[in-house]
C-alpha cells in the first residue's frame, strides 16, 4: 500500500511539473511585459528623502512648543489637509515639509505675542505614503514610506520571499496619470548587482508570483483529502 501511495505521489509531482513546463495558467508575472531592466516612471509628486518628506493626510504630527508645555499637541492631519492648534486655530499642512511646518506655527504662535516660540513637528504616523505588498512574502500588508526607498527595502520589511515565492516574478504596479504600469523585477539580479535597485513610492503595489510547481502543489494539498495523504507520507 505504501509503495503504491509513494508512486502516486510522484506520478502527481511528474504532471504537474509537465503542466509548468507547458505554462498552463499564465503567472502574474507572465502577464507583464519583461525588458533587460524593467522600469516604470515616476510619479508627479515621489518621496524624495526623510528631511523633504510632504506631510499629508491622514498623517499624525506630534507639535510640541518649548517651555509651553499646555500647547504639545498630538494632531491628525485631516481630509482637507490641516488641524487645529490653540491660540492660532486652523493650520494648513498638507504639501509642506516638517521644517515649513515648524516655521509656520512659530510664525503664527508669534504673532499671537509668544515670544521666539521653538516649536517641533514629528511625523508619529507616516499614513499618506504608504505601500502595499502581496503575493509570496511572509508578511504580506501596508507599509509607510519615510524617505527614499528602494524594491529590497520594501521586500525586508515585508519580512522576505517565503518558500513558494518566484524570485524573477515581482511585479510593481504604479498609477501614472490616471492610468496603471506595471515592471517585473528579479531580486536575485537585484541583489548581485545586474540591474539596479529600483525606487518604490507611495500607493505603489507589490505583488510577488509564486513559484509554479510548488505553489500549484500547496493548492491540491489544501483543497483535496487525498492530496493531505500525500503530505504526511
Amino acid at each position: 500500500m505504501q509503495s503504491r501511495l509513494t508512486l502516486a505521489v510522484l506520478v502527481l509531482v511528474t504532471a504537474l511539473a509537465g503542466c509548468e513546463s507547458a505554462h498552463i495558467g499564465p503567472s502574474t508575472a507572465q502577464r507583464v511585459n519583461r525588458d533587460t531592466e524593467a522600469r516604470l516612471a515616476v510619479p508627479a509628486a515621489p518621496v524624495v528623502g526623510p528631511t523633504d518628506y510632504r506631510i499629508g493626510s491622514p498623517d499624525v504630527l506630534e507639535v510640541e512648543v518649548f517651555g509651553v508645555n499646555e500647547l504639545n499637541r498630538t494632531v491628525r492631519v485631516s481630509a482637507a489637509g490641516d488641524f487645529t492648534l490653540p491660540l492660532i486655530g486652523k493650520v494648513s499642512a498638507a504639501g509642506k515639509t516638517v521644517a515649513e511646518l515648524q516655521q509656520d506655527i512659530a510664525t503664527q504662535m508669534q504673532d499671537r505675542f509668544i515670544e521666539n516660540p521653538q516649536v517641533t513637528v514629528y511625523v508619529k504616523e507616516y499614513m499618506s505614503q504608504r505601500v502595499t505588498v502581496e503575493g509570496a512574502v511572509r508578511t504580506p500588508g501596508i507599509y509607510p514610506l519615510t524617505g527614499r526607498t528602494s524594491l529590497l527595502q520594501v521586500m525586508a520589511l515585508s519580512g522576505g520571499l517565503d518558500q513558494y515565492a518566484n524570485p524573477a516574478g515581482v511585479v510593481v504596479y504604479r498609477k501614472i496619470d490616471d492610468q496603471r504600469h506595471a515592471a517585473v523585477f528579479d531580486i536575485r539580479k537585484i541583489r548581485s548587482g545586474v540591474i539596479s535597485d529600483p525606487e518604490v513610492f507611495g500607493s505603489d503595489l507589490i505583488v510577488v508570483d509564486y513559484s509554479g510547481v510548488r505553489s500549484m502543489l500547496r493548492d491540491i494539498i489544501t483543497a483535496s483529502p487525498i492530496a493531505y495523504f500525500i503530505k504526511v507520507l
